[in-house]
C-alpha cells in the first residue's frame, strides 16, 4: 500500500487537523511536494507543528520523509502511454509543441528542486563546503558532466577539487580522504553502484559525505550525511537524463552562487582566473 492510499484509507478516523492535512495531500500530491512545511501548513490552515505530527502519526521521522514516501508513491502510479519519446513528449508532437513541453519540463523539474530543499540544508552544505580540506567529486554519466561542471566552479573559488570522469580512479581517490574532506556525490536515481561504494569509502574513511539525489529513499541518501534533493521527470519515458542534469546544474550553481556570497575574496579569485584563462585566448587570435 502507498502512503497516498495508506492516508486515505485512515482519513475518516483521523482528527479533524489531521484529515485536513490528509485530505489536501490526496488531492494535490504534485504541490505538496513543492511546498515546505510551513507552506503546506498555510495552505491547510493548520500549524507546522501540526504537519510535522502527521507525518509522525505515518510513521515518519518528520515532513521531508514524508515527502520521499508520496514522491515515490507518484511514481508508482505512473505508466508510460504508446508513443512517449520522453517525458511527456510524443512522437506526433508538432515542433512548437516538443519546444514548449522541453522548456516546460526543464522549468519545473528547477522549480522543484529549489522547493523541496530547505534553507537550513542548503546552509549546512554550505558552511561543510567552506571548511573542506578537500572536496572529491563523485558521480557517472550525466552526473559525472555535472560534477565535473561543479568541480571547474569550485577551482575558481581557490577551492582544492579532485574530479575525474573514470570511476576507479575517484575510488582511487576517495580512498584518500579523511576527516576534513567532503565527498560530493551526485546520482538521481541513488543506486549507481561506482557512486554509491565510492560513497560507501569515503564514509569508511570518516569524510563528510554530501549526497545530491532524487526524492525516493535510496542507497546513496542512506550513506550521506548531507542530502540534498532534486526533483525530476526521469521516472517517465526518456531518452536522455535531461531533466535531472539540469536539475542537479541549478542545485550546483545555488551553492556555487551562494559560496561567492559569504567569500569575501571571490571575485577576485574569479577575476584571476578569467585573466589567467584570457591570455590563452588571445593566442588563438
Amino acid at each position: 500500500m502507498s502512503i497516498l492510499q495508506k492516508i486515505n484509507a485512515q482519513l475518516d478516523s483521523m482528527a479533524p487537523a489531521d484529515r485536513q492535512i490528509g485530505q489536501f495531500i490526496i488531492d494535490n500530491p504534485d504541490q505538496m511536494l513543492r511546498l515546505s512545511s510551513a507552506a503546506l501548513a498555510v495552505e491547510t490552515g493548520r500549524s507546522q507543528s501540526s504537519v510535522v505530527k502527521f507525518s509522525q502519526k505515518l510513521g515518519y521521522a518528520g515532513y521531508m520523509e514524508l515527502k520521499l514516501a508520496v514522491s515515490e508513491a507518484k511514481a508508482q502510479e505512473w505508466t508510460a502511454p504508446a508513443g512517449m519519446i520522453h517525458g511527456t513528449i510524443e512522437i506526433g508532437d508538432s515542433y512548437l509543441v516538443i519546444l514548449q513541453k522541453l522548456i516546460g519540463s526543464k522549468q519545473l523539474s528547477m522549480q522543484q528542486t529549489v522547493a523541496v530543499n530547505n534553507e537550513k540544508d542548503i546552509g549546512i552544505a554550505l558552511e561543510i563546503l567552506r571548511k573542506a580540506r578537500r572536496i572529491h567529486m563523485a558521480g557517472v554519466g550525466a552526473s559525472s558532466l555535472v560534477a565535473r561542471d561543479f568541480a571547474y566552479k569550485l577551482m575558481k573559488l581557490g577551492r582544492n577539487v579532485l574530479h575525474d570522469s573514470d570511476s576507479h580512479v575517484q575510488m582511487a581517490n576517495a580512498s584518500t580522504l579523511g576527516a576534513d574532506d567532503v565527498l560530493f556525490a551526485l546520482s538521481y536515481s541513488g543506486d549507481s553502484i561506482e557512486t554509491l561504494r565510492i560513497a560507501e569509502l569515503a564514509s569508511q574513511r570518516s569524510a563528510t559525505v554530501i549526497a545530491v539525489t532524487g526524492l525516493k529513499d535510496n542507497p546513496l541518501s542512506r550513506v550521506a550525511d548531507i542530502r540534498l534533493y532534486t526533483f525530476a521527470d526521469e521516472e517517465r519515458v526518456r531518452s536522455s537524463s535531461i531533466t535531472a542534469r539540469d536539475a542537479q546544474l541549478t542545485l550546483t550553481d545555488l551553492l556555487f552562487i551562494l559560496l561567492i556570497q559569504g567569500q569575501p575574496d571571490a571575485h577576485e579569485y574569479i577575476h584571476n582566473s578569467e585573466v589567467a584563462v584570457s591570455v590563452l585566448k588571445a593566442e588563438h587570435l
